[in-house]
């Protein structure tokens, strides 16, 4: 019973979380900017290194709150605190107009077992336990729900796993720990497998 309710109200709070108004970027603008963020993200918002997620297609409203959890200390990181620190609200909305346009990365992954299990758990979660099915916020193509609900497909799976584990042992809580209640009853290799899952979805 509990998992068939837990993702509504995940969603509900997801959705309902926060009254924010996202001013529209200005993608001309947020192109120019976006250069100082090419070196780990790339030109076109791809990051060369899988270890740094992507921001190509990534929905607006999204990128401006991490952007913003950053430069408020919600989000830690001593890489992109001190990037965001230095922007202001109107660099913010142009990066994020600028990213959300961006053509996304297709990736793939290899391991057949892998991603059995994790389209299982993606699409159905795991009854009468936390693990809510990851479709029910983020869609069956891993698009997401803007502006609060980020986009997962095609992202690095190297990348996702290491979220979803920091918010597993509670490293990263900038969401109202909605994410780390939905992985608690997660195994490492589930976590795997739903990433190496997320990354194959276009």
């Amino acid at each position: 019973m509990i998992y068939r309710l837990f993702p509504i109200a995940v969603l509900g709070a997801l959705l309902s979380g926060g009254t924010e108004v996202f001013a529209a970027g200005d993608v001309g603008r947020g192109a120019q900017k976006a250069r100082a963020c090419s070196q780990c993200h790339g030109p076109n918002g791809i990051a060369p290194n899988p270890q740094w997620p992507d921001l190509a297609s990534q929905t607006a409203g999204y990128l401006v709150k991490q952007l913003e959890d950053f430069k408020n200390g919600l989000r830690h990181s001593p890489v992109m605190a001190p990037q965001a620190t230095a922007l202001s609200d109107t660099d913010i909305a142009d990066l994020a107009a600028y990213f959300a346009q961006a053509v996304p990365a297709g990736r793939k992954s290899g391991d057949a077992t892998l991603l059995q299990l994790g389209e299982q758990v993606y699409r159905n979660g795991h009854a009468g336990t936390t693990t809510a099915a990851c479709v029910a916020c983020h869609g069956p193509n891993g698009g997401g729900i803007p502006p609060r609900v980020p986009r997962v497909a095609g992202q690095s799976a190297i990348y996702s796993e290491a979220q979803l584990l920091a918010f597993k042992k509670g490293k990263r809580n900038n969401d109202n720990k909605i994410m780390s209640e939905i992985v608690l009853d997660m195994s490492e290799r589930e976590i795997r497998a739903v990433a190496q899952y997320m990354q194959t979805l276009y």
